[in-house]
């Protein structure tokens, strides 16, 4: 594929096979020379491995380069530096946001337990001057809750509605992505509107949090540890701004990878640091064990809306979901029959290549699908190119088996059952059909004028 816009360092291009090549990218500095030398400075100049985009249709932009360069290590610093500093009004409270497909990467690759991975992560950040450690799980509860009505919706408007189903995942920001400035109007009408965990997150520590603290949202910098390089791209959407406070949802994206780096440049193993529990955007509570969603690599929202669709739509109890294999391991059906009719059928597409076989089904209209789980990375969120790759960029395949036996081992929380979640949609976003909720847990897609079609792009 032709990159007809990038700058030598910016980008690299997709590969037929979905593999990576990385990018050696020199950090930006956010200082401009003249602050003293402090002890960050060694680990401020780290290099950065930049993934290929997986979202690439042609590339980023000059600025969106520069701008997702800013988002690594030496920004990091740069605020755990002035905190340091005797000026408290430039003081901010620094809080991070883990994935939880970031944390069978800490487990696997230091031979941990899931909650002890969890925990000694928490303690290693503190030890850095991060006041507040999250786990995102409570920001996937929204996002999937959110999906799961919606997806009722719009298949109850099918008859009405032209483009309410498919109804395409939205929490991939490769994809959508992808899909905003390539596919344009021929998929983005079918994205979910609920954002991503990311983002979600960045509206509780941005909104509710800040204010059960008193805080201003800018005086909170926030930063998402994540398996891939494209959730820095997503933290810098427009939409996931509060202009009023000139302050971003998500300040920062560090992979898993790059926290990795800053540990051995600290010469620090995650073994040698204290076991520190994991903070909770509620009063002085601690979390406790990791919790998951079902899903083999993913948040798996192809799972719990199939299974809340089923119960909604046509009053059947789901209890397993029988996974068909179709062209190759990253595409694959679900379906549910009743009275020897298929009432729904739902797909997961993962890879480029599954994703341009989709699309070109739904051009041709082909599409039998009325939901598709869609990521970017083969393989799932797991694979992702921050996390278990080798020096060379290629997938650490035994480290991600590993990685993918912790994961399916850690206990599954339906989000219909955190309480939390249900008293913050009464307490914070005044009922589950409130303007509040449409503002804070959604967005919307819209296609993004490019030269390129996307149609003509083969990988």
């Amino acid at each position: 594929m032709k990159c007809e816009n990038c700058t030598k360092k910016e980008c690299s291009k997709k590969q037929k096979n979905d593999d990576t090549q990385s990018t050696s990218v020199d950090a930006l500095s956010s200082n401009d020379g003249s602050e003293e030398k402090n002890e960050f400075d060694t680990l401020a100049n780290a290099k950065i491995l930049l993934s290929d985009c997986l979202a690439c249709d042609s590339c980023m932009t000059l600025e969106e380069g520069a701008r997702v360069f800013q988002q690594n290590q030496k920004e990091f610093f740069r605020i755990l530096n002035l905190n340091k500093k005797c000026d408290t009004s430039k003081h901010k409270v620094l809080a991070v946001s883990i994935c939880p497909q970031s944390l069978p990467y800490f487990a696997a690759k230091f031979n941990l337990s899931v909650n002890e991975a969890a925990k000694r992560l928490c303690g290693f950040l503190k030890s850095l001057g991060v006041h507040y450690v999250f786990d995102t799980t409570i920001a996937a509860d929204f996002s999937i809750l959110e999906s799961q009505r919606e997806f009722v919706q719009r298949y109850q408007r099918r008859n009405q509605e032209e483009h309410a189903l498919p109804m395409f995942a939205s929490a991939c920001p490769g994809w959508i992505r992808y899909a905003e400035r390539v596919l344009t109007n021929l998929v983005t009408s079918h994205i979910c509107t609920a954002k991503s965990p990311q983002q979600i997150m960045g509206s509780l520590v941005k909104g509710y949090f800040a204010r059960q603290q008193n805080l201003s949202p800018d005086k909170i910098f926030h930063v998402v540890v994540a398996p891939c390089y494209d959730k820095k791209l997503e933290a810098l959407r427009e939409d996931f701004y509060t202009a009023l406070y000139n302050s971003p949802e998500v300040d920062c994206v560090l992979t898993s990878g790059e926290i990795v780096q800053i540990m051995e440049q600290k010469n620090v193993s995650m073994k040698d640091v204290a076991e520190v529990a994991v903070d909770s955007l509620f009063d002085d509570l601690k979390e406790g064990d990791v919790v998951r969603h079902d899903g083999k690599r993913s948040d798996g929202y192809l799972e719990h809306i199939f299974k809340h669709a089923a119960k909604e739509l046509f009053g059947v109890d789901v209890k397993e979901i029988t996974y068909k294999a179709l062209k190759n391991k990253d595409f694959q059906e679900v379906t549910l029959e009743k009275d020897g009719e298929t009432v729904l059928r739902f797909a997961a597409a993962y890879g480029f290549r599954n994703i341009q076989n989709m699309v070109l089904k739904l051009k041709k209209g082909k599409f039998l699908y009325h939901f598709v789980e869609v990521l970017a990375c083969p393989g799932g969120c797991l694979n992702g190119k921050g996390q278990a790759q080798t020096e060379d960029g290629k997938p650490d395949r035994a480290l991600l088996a590993q990685m993918e036996e912790v994961y399916t081992a850690i206990p599954v929380r339906l989000p219909e059952t955190n309480l939390h979640v249900q008293k913050m949609y009464q307490d914070w976003l005044e009922g589950m059909d409130s303007k509040k909720v449409q503002d804070t847990l959604h967005t919307t897609y819209s296609a993004v004028n490019q030269s390129t079609s996307s149609l003509d792009i083969k990988w």
